[in-house]
């Protein structure tokens, strides 16, 4: 992703969506925003400034897939 697509994350007005599994003391938290082409990753820490992935939704969707089947173990 370039800087261009970074700052045009960041500047989503898209919901962002916190992980139900993040910590809830609020020091481990992940927050997800679906985009048009990309879906968006951040650290809520950042309280969206810092900096933000973004990956295809076919990437997000195998990440998911692979997180699911590693807790069922």
């Amino acid at each position: 992703m370039t800087s261009t697509d970074a700052d045009a994350a960041r500047r989503t007005r898209g919901v962002w969506f916190k992980s139900s599994y993040s910590n809830p003391n609020g020091n481990q938290c992940v927050e997800v925003c679906f985009g048009a082409d990309l879906v968006h990753v951040r650290d809520s820490k950042e309280h969206g400034e810092g900096p933000v992935l973004g990956v295809s939704a076919a990437r997000w969707a195998a990440f998911i897939d692979l997180v699911g089947r590693s807790s069922q173990r």
